[in-house]
């Protein structure tokens, strides 16, 4: 019997999903090496590898037995060579940029633990999917609204969410577009870089996501009477700042954002918030020229960049807080701290804090790959974003179940583990 590789599910499932790894037809405590290969749509390759040994039966099941050392990875690890993914050339982040396509996840059994490997014994493809069947794509045109809108299959009303990412701008749709899935509508929106709206990150004005806001809660398909909101980075300070001022929010969810407003000017009818203070000499470059950025930003609780500080205990709503407590893009763990006390301070329901001790800034999805440093829009440079592969990856897929179950909680009113995927 030829050695063959077993995917379950076999052909294609949802990128967030778990998919179990098997190779069948080797000879008995056979050793091989394991290597999965995935392109992104610029082309950039990204890979992982691990070396095997298979069992008394010919049988290798990733779930069953541990990677031996010498490779990507090593221990027991089922979905290792997903996560365990690192770019061909430094500094490159996996993203998916069309989400109604696939990733193509390319599996090679290969002969030994060699280097170079040695005869390829077996290789399979399976399909990493985002847009879930049923599941609907909106393009959002309407006023100065630039946004795509996700809607679950079935029929609606669904609670509403809205999705920011961070200074990389544009129109990130892919966690979006998961987060659907699961039964909510999601609205992806786009404030800088993107078609007409501003090129660069000099000043926002509220109004643009109270318009976003207000069609949300009008949507036909949007259950009120309230909103979630999700941002990560600077889309978490801009989040803050939306459930401070606007109404119709009822659960605000934050990943590795500040409390205070940063890398713009914020205005709001006569309100304007200034950018909290950057001391770029507290950069600390590498002998790779990578730098570190944690020390960067000012205390929002000194001098005159309190005003900085977003007025967070004006929010009608909830609020959860993802940490990753190894985040070198800016102190987490600190805003966190300092918006809940804040918001005790006034009276306000205590937040929720998760923290994950091992993961970075960029806390993505399930079985995205870790990205230990990439280039920096506002630095100029690649920074060093923190984290460690094995702990972050098991921070998303954590951080994944907890924002899924604080916003069934808040705008489903259904107590957290009965979110089910539709």
């Amino acid at each position: 019997m030829a050695p063959s590789v077993r995917f379950s599910p076999a052909a294609r499932s949802l990128f967030d999903e778990p998919l179990a790894i098997a190779v069948q037809g080797l000879g008995p405590r056979q050793q091989v090496t394991l290597r999965t290969s995935l392109r992104d749509e610029t082309g950039e390759l990204f890979q992982a590898c691990a070396h095997y040994e298979a069992g008394n039966d010919g049988t290798l099941d990733l779930a069953r037995c541990p990677a031996l050392l010498g490779g990507s990875f090593s221990g027991l690890e089922p979905m290792g060579l997903l996560w365990a993914l690192q770019p061909q050339k430094p500094f490159r982040r996996l993203v998916k940029r069309d989400v109604q396509s696939p990733f193509l996840l390319e599996l090679e059994v290969f002969e030994g633990h060699g280097e170079p490997p040695g005869r390829l014994l077996a290789q399979a493809q399976h399909e990493r999917v985002f847009l879930q069947d049923g599941a609907r794509r909106v393009p959002v045109r309407e006023g100065r609204i630039r946004a795509t809108l996700f809607l679950p299959a079935g029929n609606g009303p669904f609670p509403g969410i809205i999705d920011l990412y961070g200074t990389g701008g544009g129109l990130p749709e892919y966690r979006a577009c998961l987060l659907a899935n699961y039964g909510f509508a999601v609205l992806a929106l786009a404030f800088y870089s993107y078609e007409d709206l501003p090129k660069e990150m000099k000043e926002f004005h509220l109004e643009y996501f109270e318009e976003a806001i207000n069609y949300m809660l009008q949507h036909p398909q949007v259950k009120g009477p309230g909103i979630g909101l999700l941002g990560i980075s600077k889309g978490g300070d801009l989040c803050i700042s939306m459930a401070s001022f606007l109404k119709g929010i009822t659960a605000t969810a934050v990943i590795n954002g500040s409390v205070a407003n940063v890398g713009s000017v914020l205005r709001y009818k006569d309100i304007t918030i200034p950018p909290l203070g950057v001391n770029a000499k507290r950069i600390k470059v590498n002998k790779s020229g990578i730098a570190n950025i944690v020390d960067v930003l000012n205390n929002p609780l000194e001098g005159p960049d309190r005003q900085s500080f977003i007025p967070l205990e004006k929010a009608e709503c909830r609020f959860l807080f993802i940490v990753g407590q190894d985040d070198h893009n800016w102190k987490s763990e600190f805003f966190a701290i300092e918006g809940s006390k804040r918001l005790q301070a006034h009276g306000k329901e205590k937040p929720e804090i998760v923290c994950y001790p091992g993961a970075g800034h960029y806390i993505e999805p399930p079985f995205f790959p870790m990205c230990a440093a990439s280039m920096h829009l506002l630095v100029g440079k690649p920074v060093v974003w923190g984290g460690e592969p094995k702990a972050h990856c098991e921070a998303q897929i954590d951080a994944w179940q907890q924002i899924q179950a604080f916003f069934c909680k808040h705008l489903m009113g259904k107590p957290s583990g009965t979110s089910n995927k539709l």
